[in-house]
C-alpha cells in the first residue's frame, strides 16, 4: 500500500525541486540582467566612441591590415589611440578594450600582445559583425588590464558594432571588459539570503507537513487495522461457534458444497456425518446452561480429537455436530470415525465435581451412491440419524433407500402431530384407582391418546416424547388438564364424586406460570380442587429442589393433591423426599409385574412401603394384572391399586358405570 507520507514526502520533494530550479532562473534572469545592463552601458560608450575617437583612427584601423602584427603594435598610431582610450575610459567601468576589423583580425587592444590574433570565428564577433551585440559573463583568475593585472574577477565581455550612425553600416567591431565584481558579489550574497530563506522556509514546512502526513498516516493505519480486524470479528462471528470454536452452520453448508465440487471433480468419495447428543435437553433443563455449554465444549474436543487432519468439524445446533470427511476410500472410513467418536463419549465428563455421562448418535451418508447433491446429502444423514436413534440412541447408522420412505412418513406423522390439537384428535382415557379398604373406584388416572386420522388411536408413548423434541408438549399439557378437569366436574354434577389425577411433564412443571395455570383450569371447570392430583416424575427433582418446593407448596395451598409416579426409577434423594409436601407415592410397575418371581422385587417394595408409611404419605400400586400381585400389595397396606385387573383405560363415557358397581370385581 502506498503511504501517504511517502506520498507527502514525494510532493514536497517535487515542490523544493521546482522552487531550486526557480532559483536557479533567477540566477540566469539575474545574470542575464547584468549582462544586458552592461551591453547597453557599452553601447552607449560605443557609440561615444564612434563619434569621438573613432573618426580620426578609422582609416588607419579599418585598413591596418596591411601592417604587420609587430609594425601593427609599434605604431605610433597605436600609442595614440592607446592613450586617447585610455583617458576614454579612465572614469568608466570598462577595464580594458579591443577593436577588430571586418575580417576579424584584432587591429587594437589595450594589452598589445593581443594586437594581430584573429577573432574571426568568435561567436561574438561573429554576431556584432552582423550588427547585434552580444556579451557574456566570465571568470578570471588572471586579467590584464590597462592599468595592470588583476586577479580573481568577474568581468562582462560586450561585442559592440561600431557604426558611424544608427543605420550606417558596421565598420569595426569593439569588445570592452567591465569588471563587475563587486556588483557580482553583492548579487550573491542577496541570492544566497534569498535561497537560504526560501529552502530554509520550505524546509521548515517541509519537516512540519512531514510530521502532520505521517501522523495521519498512523491514525490511517490505525484505522485500517480497526477495520480489518472488526472485519476478521465478523467474519469469524458468521462462520465460527464462539462456545467451541468449531465451524458453524454457515460455513458447513458453504465448506459441504465445495467439498462436493472437489470430490465431483475429482472422481472421490466423500462422507458426511450428522452426530447429535442424546438427550443433551436433559442436561440444561436439569443442570443449566453453564453446566451445558462445558459438556458442549468437551464433546467438541473429543470429537475433534478423533478427525483425520484432512476432515472437518461443525456445530450445526444446539448440540448437533456434523463432519465432512473427504476424501475416503471406503464406506467403512465413515463408520471407524463414527466408532472412535462414540467411543471417545464413553469416559465421564466431571463437571463441578460431577460425573456425567454423554452418548451420542450418528447418520452416514455417501457421495456419490446416497446422492450428488449436498443438499440431499445432509437429509439423507440426517435421516440416518433419526434411525440411529430411533433403534436406540448411542450407535451409528448409514442411510438406505428405505429411510426415504421411512423419513417421509416421518415427516407426516410430525407434522400431523402438530395439528392434532388444533383438529381436536387428542382424547382422554381413564384408567381407574380402586381404594384398598373399600373396594370402590375413588379416583381415575386421565392418560393422553391421539386419534390418527389413518393409523387410528395411538397409545401415549408412540408420540409424546416427539411433543416433547417439537416444543409442543405445555400446550398439549395445558389441554389435558384443563379437558380432565371439565371431565371431572361433569361427573361430579352427576353424583359422581371422583378424583382425577394428571401427570405433569418436567418441562411443563416448570414453567413460570404453572400454579396459574392450574388455579385457571380448576377456575374455568368449577371442580373443586381437592378432587384434582399432579402426578410428577421423579426427574422433576433432578435441578433446583428449593424451587420446586416452592411451586409444590403454592400447589398445596390451592388445595390440589401431589404424587410421585413411577417411584423408584429415578433419581429421588431421600433427603429431598423428606422435604417434599406429597400426598401419594406411586410404585412403578416394573416392580409389581415380577413379583412372583423376584425376591429382589418384593423387598423393594417391601422397602417403598415402609419409607412411604414412615413418611406419612400414601402408597399406590399401579400395573396390578394379577391376584397374588393383589394379595401382596394389600399386605404392604397399598391405599390404592390401578392395573387391568380391575380395568383398562377406557373412554370416559365407561367411567360412570364403572363406578356404580360396588364393590369393584377383586377388590376383597
Amino acid at each position: 500500500m502506498f503511504k501517504s507520507h511517502r506520498y507527502g514526502l514525494i510532493t514536497s520533494l517535487v515542490g523544493i525541486i521546482a522552487v531550486v530550479v526557480l532559483l536557479l532562473a533567477y540566477r540566469h534572469l539575474m545574470w542575464r540582467g547584468v549582462i544586458d545592463q552592461e551591453i547597453r552601458s557599452h553601447a552607449t560608450l560605443t557609440q561615444v566612441f564612434s563619434n569621438t575617437i573613432w573618426p580620426r583612427y578609422a582609416a588607419f584601423l579599418i585598413d591596418a591590415s596591411r601592417f604587420s602584427r609587430d609594425e601593427l603594435r609599434r605604431h605610433e598610431v597605436i600609442r595614440k589611440l592607446r592613450q586617447d582610450v585610455s583617458q576614454y575610459i579612465a572614469r568608466s567601468s570598462v577595464v580594458k578594450i579591443k577593436i577588430y576589423d571586418l575580417a576579424g583580425i584584432t587591429v587594437f587592444s589595450t594589452d598589445p600582445v593581443q594586437i594581430g590574433q584573429d577573432k574571426s570565428r568568435n561567436s561574438g564577433f561573429t554576431s556584432a559583425k552582423t550588427g547585434v551585440p552580444m556579451g557574456k559573463i566570465t571568470f578570471r583568475d588572471r586579467f590584464d588590464t590597462i592599468e595592470g593585472v588583476i586577479v580573481d574577477r568577474n568581468l562582462v565581455s560586450s561585442y559592440i558594432p561600431i557604426r558611424i550612425s544608427g543605420n550606417a553600416p558596421v565598420e569595426a567591431v569593439i569588445e570592452m571588459y567591465s569588471d563587475v565584481t563587486d556588483l557580482i558579489v553583492e548579487l550573491s550574497k542577496h541570492q544566497r539570503g534569498i535561497i537560504f530563506w526560501v529552502v530554509g522556509t520550505l524546509s521548515l514546512l517541509y519537516v512540519f507537513l512531514f510530521f502532520i502526513v505521517r501522523q495521519a498516516d498512523k491514525t490511517i493505519e490505525k484505522q485500517d487495522k480497526e477495520r480489518l480486524e472488526h472485519k476478521a470479528k465478523i467474519h469469524y462471528q458468521a462462520h465460527y461457534d464462539p462456545l467451541t470454536g468449531l465451524h458453524n452452520r454457515t460455513s458447513f453448508g458453504e465448506s459441504l458444497q465445495e467439498h462436493v465440487n472437489r470430490a465431483l471433480i475429482g472422481g472421490r468419495m466423500l462422507g458426511l456425518l450428522q452426530l447429535d447428543l442424546d438427550h443433551f435437553r436433559l442436561v440444561n433443563d436439569s443442570l443449566g446452561q453453564s453446566v451445558g455449554d462445558q459438556v458442549l465444549r468437551t464433546c467438541a474436543k473429543r470429537m475433534q480429537s478423533c478427525m483425520r487432519e484432512s476432515d472437518m468439524l461443525f456445530r450445526t445446533g444446539s448440540d448437533q455436530f456434523a463432519v465432512i470427511m473427504e476424501p475416503i476410500r471406503n464406506t467403512e472410513d465413515a463408520a471407524c470415525l463414527a466408532l472412535r467418536i462414540i467411543e471417545s463419549m464413553t469416559a465421564p465428563i466431571i463437571v463441578n465435581n460431577q460425573d456425567l455421562m454423554v452418548t451420542l448418535s450418528v447418520g452416514i451418508s455417501i457421495f456419490p451412491q446416497d446422492d450428488s447433491s449436498a443438499e440431499m446429502l445432509v437429509k439423507n444423514s440426517d435421516t440416518a440419524l433419526h434411525l440411529a436413534k430411533q433403534e436406540g440412541r448411542n450407535q451409528y447408522r448409514y442411510y438406505s433407500a428405505a429411510m426415504k420412505q421411512h423419513a417421509l412418513d416421518q415427516l407426516d406423522f410430525e407434522t400431523r402431530l402438530a395439528q392434532a390439537l388444533q383438529h381436536n384428535e387428542f382424547v382422554l382415557y381413564y384408567q381407574p384407582r380402586v381404594e384398598a379398604a373399600s373396594g370402590k373406584i375413588v379416583a381415575v388416572e386421565a392418560l393422553l391418546r391421539w386419534a390418527h386420522p389413518e393409523r387410528g388411536l395411538l397409545p401415549p408413548n408412540s408420540f409424546i416424547p416427539l411433543l416433547e423434541q417439537m416444543g409442543l408438549i405445555n400446550s398439549v399439557g395445558e389441554w389435558v388438564l384443563r379437558t380432565a378437569c371439565q371431565q371431572t366436574r361433569e361427573w361430579h354434577d352427576a353424583g359422581l364424586p371422583v378424583r382425577v389425577s394428571v401427570n405433569i411433564s418436567s418441562g411443563q412443571f416448570r414453567v413460570d406460570s404453572f400454579v396459574d395455570m392450574v388455579r385457571g383450569a380448576l377456575d374455568q371447570s368449577g371442580l373443586y380442587a381437592e378432587f384434582l392430583e399432579l402426578e410428577l416424575t421423579e426427574s422433576v427433582l433432578i435441578d433446583n429442589i428449593d424451587n420446586i418446593i416452592k411451586i409444590m407448596e403454592d400447589l398445596k395451598e390451592i388445595g390440589v393433591s401431589i404424587s410421585i409416579d413411577d417411584f423408584g426409577s429415578g433419581y429421588s434423594s431421600l433427603n429431598y423426599l423428606k422435604r417434599l409436601p406429597l400426598d401419594y407415592l406411586k410404585i412403578d410397575r416394573t416392580f409389581v409385574k415380577d413379583l412372583a418371581t423376584s425376591e429382589k422385587d418384593v423387598a423393594i417394595i417391601k422397602t417403598i412401603a415402609a419409607l412411604a408409611h414412615s413418611l406419612g404419605i400414601k402408597l399406590v400400586a399401579e400395573g396390578v394384572e394379577e391376584i397374588h400381585q393383589l394379595e401382596f400389595l394389600r399386605s404392604q397396606n397399598c391405599y390404592e391399586f390401578q392395573g387391568f385387573l380391575f380395568s383398562p383405560p377406557v373412554p370416559s363415557a365407561a367411567i360412570p358405570d364403572m363406578i356404580s358397581e360396588r364393590p369393584v370385581r377383586h377388590a376383597v
